[in-house]
């Protein structure tokens, strides 16, 4: 019989004990990945917590009963934590629990359904292991991303990745858009919202919020300089001041002839406006002279595009300022001044 064909990773030949050309390169990358991995775990395992909660019974208002789980971090030594809004919305009852076991009892100190975060706050007589909190402005696509959290009810599982994309837009159970989402391929599971993501330093880099049910390897994070806005939001308000008008619309095109004749042509030809399809009674766009079928191209002078661009302009600077919404109404470009006021739900 002839020799077996020998291919260039065909290792059968060599000799017990012999060194495989390049494996300890290899293995020193790999130490070094894991190495990489263990020391960013250690800076945040004891600060990340388990979340378990009770909301009332539908039905029966007096009776209460687990509703879910959830993940969270420590980010101040007073005992401050981070997790997803739809963790403890509505809960009567927040039950945290650290990773050497300790059981607190948690307040609800603000809750922001928009951006799906929610600050906690549990007392401690010491202080307490919390997370460094990092800067997602500096992200780069490629660099690992660690998520931590807990999974099913599997507490302090680990799951590592890279970071995938940056800059996505996420729809949150509110219906408003989270901008600046990271992306990864850390898995996640259900529990392990509100978990932190974190870089190669052990530094939060995001708050890991959703995944696409069906993909594979597709998770999303809410970026932690946009949780940092919202903190300071509800530090200082309780809750997040957004301003409100009052409309509800849909993000429509604008023929190329429209934007001709309007002046709104861009270099890549795509333009579009926010077609306005109802109006809430006696609300700002109302008082200032919106109607249905306007078409808002701008405010204050910035393009308004589609629903998403309107509600990112919507923000705390506009509440209680007159600003000027262009709208196409028929052949007309019209200039209306509407007072947004504070939203309140």
């Amino acid at each position: 019989m002839g020799s077996r064909p020998r291919f260039v990773d065909d290792l059968s030949g060599a000799q017990p004990g012999a060194a495989v050309p390049g494996s300890s390169n290899d293995d020193a990358l790999l130490d070094t990945y894991s190495r990489t991995v263990i020391d960013a775990l250690e800076r945040v395992r004891a600060a990340v917590v388990f979340i378990t909660v009770e909301r009332r019974m539908p039905g029966a208002p007096q009776r209460h009963a687990r509703a879910g789980t959830g993940s969270g971090f420590i980010f101040t030594p007073d005992g401050y934590l981070l997790t997803n809004s739809h963790v403890v919305h509505g809960a009567t009852h927040i039950r945290v629990q650290l990773a050497d076991g300790t059981k607190f009892d948690a307040d609800l100190v603000g809750d922001d359904p928009h951006s799906d975060l929610a600050v906690l706050r549990i007392g401690s007589a010491e202080p307490l292991p919390h997370v460094a909190l990092g800067e997602s402005g500096k992200l780069r696509v490629g660099q690992i991303a660690i998520a931590v959290g807990n999974p099913l009810g599997l507490e302090q599982t680990v799951t590592a990745g890279v970071v995938s994309a940056l800059g996505r837009s996420l729809r949150s159970n509110s219906g408003r858009m989270i901008y600046d989402v990271i992306q990864t391929d850390a898995a996640l599971n259900p529990g392990n919202s509100g978990g932190p993501l974190i870089n190669s330093a052990g530094q939060v880099i995001g708050v890991n919020t959703a995944i696409i049910p069906g993909a594979q390897s597709i998770s999303f994070a809410t970026a932690i300089d946009t949780a940092k806005w919202v903190i300071m939001q509800i530090f200082a308000h309780g809750r997040v001041r957004r301003a409100y008008i009052g409309v509800a619309g849909t993000t429509m095109a604008l023929p190329r002839r429209v934007q001709r004749y309007f002046n709104l042509e861009s270099e890549s030809g795509l333009r579009s406006g926010v077609r306005v399809m109802e109006i809430v009674k006696g609300s700002p766009a109302a008082l200032g002279g919106l109607r249905t079928d306007d078409t808002i191209v701008a405010i204050d002078e910035q393009i308004v595009d589609g629903v998403d661009t309107l509600q990112r302009a919507l923000d705390e600077s506009k509440i209680d300022r007159a600003v000027n919404v262009s709208v196409l109404r028929g052949t007309q470009r019209v200039e209306l001044r509407v007072v947004p006021v504070e939203q309140t739900v």
